[in-house]
């Protein structure tokens, strides 16, 4: 069974960080793309960030570029999400997944960690 497992959410108060980290079990994503997207209460899910298998491209939502950074380790089959400079308007689930095209997102949710910021 193919599993992307998200963890590291938390509440923190607003200027403070996070490292997400998004663990894949069950096969390996040799080649693909994966990323970041969260959801805030009553709003659509949106992409926040991607980064190629090798790491050579990534790319940012507007609202989290020069405050957050993805990187991913191959080895450990794992992508991480460090956000800095929190607001309490990045109050949201966050997700990672396999991305096409940028910022569309395979099949693969899982639960998502939660992510609180306090004003």
């Amino acid at each position: 069974q193919v599993q992307l497992v998200e963890s590291g959410g938390g509440l923190v108060q607003a200027g403070g960080s996070l490292r997400l980290s998004c663990a894949a079990s069950g096969r390996t994503f040799t080649g693909a793309t994966l990323g970041w997207f969260r959801q805030a209460p009553g709003k659509e899910r949106e992409f926040v960030a991607s980064i190629t298998w090798l790491g050579g491209t990534k790319y940012y939502a507007d609202s989290v570029k020069d405050r957050f950074t993805i990187s991913r380790d191959t080895a450990k089959n794992t992508v991480y999400l460090q956000m800095n400079s929190l607001k309490p308007e990045d109050t949201a689930i966050y997700y990672c997944n396999t991305v096409s095209r940028v910022s569309s997102p395979g099949n693969y949710w899982g639960q998502g960690t939660q992510v609180t910021v306090s004003s």
